[in-house]
């Protein structure tokens, strides 16, 4: 399946390449790019892609060297990194940032968007507000790709909320915090670099997430069972500083964003094929996986449900307008 999605993003980048190869600028760049996940989990591989087409586009002239798994800059650290120029490119899950507005949330409110087609309708409603957001922080948005629809991972069967109460649940933003707390369990910030060690040594005993992650982090060496509960597809972002961005001249900025939209188009297919073939590999690992139903996915809804009405509150009339663009576009 690898060697199939890498054949048809090459073929996808000659032809490509062949419109834009003409407008070729000749100040060269070398940017260093820092990425959270695992060099084989498919949104490194993505961005490695993103790198080679960019590099080949334009003849070499900007060369982007891929540093995955929080090896350069944690992936806390990431976002910090380029807008102070530390770093001019990197990549980052969009919802770790929802502290600092509503906007970033937009892609993790529970049971909004449960489905590829609809998370890129989502994506179209708020985007512009997502990149003028970006813009008065001093970056450019440049690609985005979701992840496989979220489940919860657990060391024991679950039936209910009841069987969750003071389990130790893996976090990465207000919205998985809020998870652990209205399902009783106790939330621990974790990064997903160090998601195996805290499996490991017992600092996290659950945590949601997709079928990627339980596959990159082999959780099931620690973990028995995954809930699809496809509540929903969170994405990840790639973006630059502003005033790098500002710098460049107009062409060299349409090339980034022709690759960037081929980036984000061969990644969103990636995420989508990959999204059965993780389950299988779950399954074929020992791992029990089954759908949430009963009254855990009934609690999981009522849960849901609590979290959209506090995301609209903070969210306010910027939220109320992308709602009603994303539920017209349905």
């Amino acid at each position: 399946m690898r060697t199939n999605w890498k054949n048809f993003v090459k073929f996808f980048t000659v032809i490509f390449v062949s419109f834009i190869f003409s407008t070729i600028s000749n100040a060269k760049m070398k940017i260093d790019m820092p990425m959270a996940y695992a060099a084989s989990n498919f949104h490194s591989e993505n961005g490695v892609f993103f790198a080679d087409a960019l590099r080949t586009a334009t003849g070499g002239e900007i060369d982007i060297k891929v540093h995955p798994g929080g090896s350069l800059i944690k992936g806390n650290d990431i976002k910090k990194a380029v807008q102070t120029g530390q770093v001019l490119i990197g990549e980052r899950i969009l919802s770790a940032h929802q502290n600092e507005s509503p906007i970033f949330g937009t892609d993790s409110v529970p049971f909004i968007a449960t489905s590829f087609k609809d998370s890129e309708k989502l994506y179209a409603a708020f985007e512009p507000e997502l990149r003028t957001t970006l813009n008065k922080q001093g970056l450019e948005l440049l690609y985005s790709v979701p992840w496989p629809p979220q489940g919860l991972y657990f060391k024991k069967e679950v039936n209910s909320t009841a069987d969750t109460k003071g389990v130790k649940f893996r976090s990465y933003n207000s919205a998985t915090a809020q998870i652990a707390k209205l399902m009783g369990m106790l939330p621990v910030q974790v990064e997903a670099a160090e998601l195996s060690q805290a499996l490991a040594t017992g600092v996290a005993e659950s945590f949601v997430s997709s079928g990627a992650t339980g596959y990159d982090r082999k959780v099931w060496e620690h973990l028995t069972h995954f809930y699809e509960v496809n509540a929903w597809l969170p994405r990840n972002y790639v973006f630059m500083n502003k005033k790098a961005w500002d710098k460049l001249n107009k062409k060299d900025q349409n090339i980034i964003k022709g690759v960037a939209m081929l980036a984000q188009k061969a990644g969103t297919a990636r995420s989508e094929q990959l999204t059965g073939w993780y389950m299988t590999q779950l399954s074929a690992n020992g791992m029990k996986v089954q759908e949430a139903k009963g009254k855990l996915l009934e609690e999981l809804k009522s849960i849901g449900k609590t979290m959209a009405t506090d995301w609209e509150k903070s969210a306010g009339a910027t939220g109320k307008k992308i709602l009603t663009q994303y539920n017209k576009s349905k």
